[in-house]
């Protein structure tokens, strides 16, 4: 069995975070394991509180992972300050991880700012750099690039521009426009563009936890990171047009439609 390691914060209502990616995980059939870096209280009307796990703590957890429980697949979500990132990144590097998928949360879906000012710097500078792939949406690929996005062309601009700095490929999530939610693949300065007209359901919480998950769950499996892509949209998709409609805001996606 494959064994999937999720780095993120805990989601209380179940939606987002840790909750996502084990449900996430468990339904590709595969090992989940989580580090846990922040406690939230929230929901789908938004986040109310965060409590940040020590960084010793967060070391202590990813140590006793890796030295008995070997990921095959690691997926990192929340990362609230810069001392936990320097942790993350630093023993991620001890145990030469691989098929490492960074989901730079920044902002959640109900629009509260997840991750601290001060610790952007280090997202950019230690973490973003040990990503196979990273899985901006289009907020957080403005604040990593500098620049206003509102098409495909600005999308285009902006891979480059976060080329320049993270040496891994780039994933930009383009829910976020208007007209579609296409996505775009940068690697190595090849283009994929991944096309989808968007789905018809106001329920999202959770979506980029669980796009993440799935992109390393599909690399765990042995697929390239295009094919791993693809099959992770296709799973998101499902999950959204099944329509779960719980919770009085933006609700969580249906995460066993396939089971």
């Amino acid at each position: 069995m494959k064994k999937i390691l999720t780095i993120a914060g805990s989601d209380c209502s179940g939606g987002a975070g840790i909750q996502a990616d084990i449900k996430t995980i468990t339904v590709h059939k595969m090992y989940a394991m989580s580090a846990i870096t922040a406690l939230t209280a929230q929901n789908t009307t938004g986040v109310y509180g965060i409590m940040e796990a020590s960084p010793e703590f967060v070391k202590q957890q990813l140590d006793c992972i890796f030295t008995d429980i070997r990921p095959d697949a690691v997926k990192i979500g929340m990362v609230s300050n810069s001392a936990i990132i320097t942790v993350i990144a630093d023993k991620l590097a001890e145990y030469k991880a691989k098929n490492i998928v960074v989901d730079p949360v920044m902002v959640s879906t109900s629009g509260s700012r997840l991750l601290s000012a001060d610790a952007t710097d280090a997202l950019l500078k230690r973490l973003l750099p040990l990503g196979t792939v990273i899985t901006p949406n289009i907020p957080e690929a403005e604040v990593l690039c500098g620049l206003d996005i509102e098409s495909a062309d600005d999308m285009l601009r902006a891979a480059e521009k976060i080329a320049q700095t993270v040496p891994g490929a780039i994933l930009i999530k383009g829910g976020h426009l208007t007209d579609d939610a296409s996505d775009l693949l940068y690697s190595n300065g090849k283009t994929v563009w991944f096309r989808g007209d968007k789905v018809d359901n106001p329920n999202t919480h959770g979506t980029g936890c669980t796009l993440s998950s799935a992109i390393a769950c599909n690399l765990a499996a042995g697929f390239s990171l295009e094919k791993s892509v693809e099959n992770a949209k296709a799973y998101i998709t499902g999950a959204l047009k099944a329509g779960l409609d719980i919770g009085r805001g933006s609700g969580p996606l249906d995460h066993t439609y396939a089971i």
